[in-house]
């Protein structure tokens, strides 16, 4: 399972799921780079020994290609691509407006199109490429007060399939890891609002474990994607959640 010198981008590289996946490869030998919308993300990178990092706008096609290009120029090219990146604002579907559609599938789903399309050269370059798309299980059992969120992962989980059947002839793998509620700002940022407090409480009580995930244990799941380990599994969706969904 060892992922040491493997070359890795992480998008939403500054934020808890990808910090968190970023300092744990970083730890075990990879060379990483973290692309975020966050303008801190190169002092992230920096705090968190990863190679370097790019204020990256991944709903912006250019902007996610620039970023993709700054990642493989500064690790030399690109053995594992991580789109960690998301974000949601929790409404019941006929409370929501166009723009959040629109904001919510930008980032959860175009953006992981965009920033796939401009790394899969340097993927297929690498003779052992590895995609890993954070996706959610509400991707797969809907989640009350996220219709739109719950539908842009689902499309993430489709589109990972898709792509792991293109992509085998050029020995590039493609899967998802699918947590639950996890201790992230993410959370937290659902936790603002009654509606997002209630989702986060529902999702624990429905939860055998009775607790939420933690960061570093999505975290093993894609570095283990990620490795030599799992180089006969493409297409497949890895469930973190507690046993919430099963």
């Amino acid at each position: 399972m060892s992922i040491e010198g493997s070359r890795i981008a992480v998008t939403g590289g500054a934020g808890g799921m990808g910090r968190a996946i970023a300092t744990m490869a970083a730890e075990r030998g990879a060379r990483v780079y973290l692309l975020d919308l966050d303008p801190k993300v190169a002092e992230v990178a920096a705090d968190h020994h990863a190679a370097g990092g790019s204020v990256t706008d991944i709903t912006a096609p250019a902007s996610a290609s620039a970023g993709v290009l700054a990642a493989v120029d500064a690790l030399g090219g690109l053995d594992v691509l991580v789109n960690g990146a998301g974000w949601d604002h929790p409404a019941l579907f006929a409370n929501t407006t166009p723009a959040e559609w629109q904001r919510i599938v930008a980032i959860n789903y175009l953006g992981v199109l965009a920033v796939t399309h401009s790394a899969l050269p340097a993927l297929r370059e690498s003779g052992a490429g590895a995609v890993i798309c954070i996706a959610s299980d509400t991707a797969r059992v809907g989640g009350w007060g996220e219709a739109v969120y719950a539908g842009a992962k689902g499309a993430v989980v489709s589109f990972s399939k898709s792509l792991a059947r293109e992509e085998a002839r050029h020995n590039v793998r493609v899967n998802c890891v699918s947590p639950s509620v996890t201790d992230t700002a993410f959370q937290a940022r659902l936790e603002e609002d009654d509606l997002g407090r209630k989702i986060v409480e529902g999702a624990v009580r429905a939860t055998p474990m009775r607790r939420v995930g933690q960061p570093a244990e999505v975290a093993e799941a894609v570095l283990f994607l990620a490795s030599p380990a799992a180089g006969y599994i493409t297409g497949q969706v890895l469930s973190v959640n507690g046993g919430v969904a099963m």
